[in-house]
């Protein structure tokens, strides 16, 4: 793997354990000041899209706020160039107390070694009963 490669999949682990600690500081600090986020779930076909530093880190607290035991499991990551790849477990509890435990992928794309653009991708799996 080349150095930049390295850099950027060590970038992923920094991010994904900031992601875990609900630590927005040290997500933002991963991203890039004209960062956009893509999330998995909206109306059109790229899911819902935030732009700008300000509405990316309000999206990423919003999903902590919804779900306080968020977490994402079992992280893989790669990286080729510009772009990488993020392959995790999102597992939380909905407020009503059922899981979701599905697997999913982010697609990220670099500039200066930060991320401009992440791009999440989620199974959609029925939600989990409590038991």
């Amino acid at each position: 793997m080349s150095a930049e490669n390295q850099k950027t999949v060590a970038l992923l682990e920094q991010l994904f354990a900031a992601f875990n600690r609900h630590d927005i500081e040290g997500v933002m600090a991963c991203m890039a000041d004209d960062c956009v986020f893509e999330g998995a779930a909206g109306s059109e076909a790229f899911g819902t899209r935030f732009s700008g530093a300000e509405a990316v880190a309000a999206a990423f607290v919003k999903v902590w706020t919804t779900y306080p035991d968020v977490s994402w499991q079992g992280t893989s990551h790669f990286a080729a160039g510009d772009r990488a790849v993020s392959q995790w477990t999102f597992c939380a509890t909905c407020p009503d107390g059922r899981r979701i435990e599905a697997d999913g992928v982010d697609v990220f794309t670099l500039k200066d070694g930060k991320l401009v653009l992440k791009q999440a991708f989620r199974k959609d799996r029925p939600l989990l009963d409590p038991q």
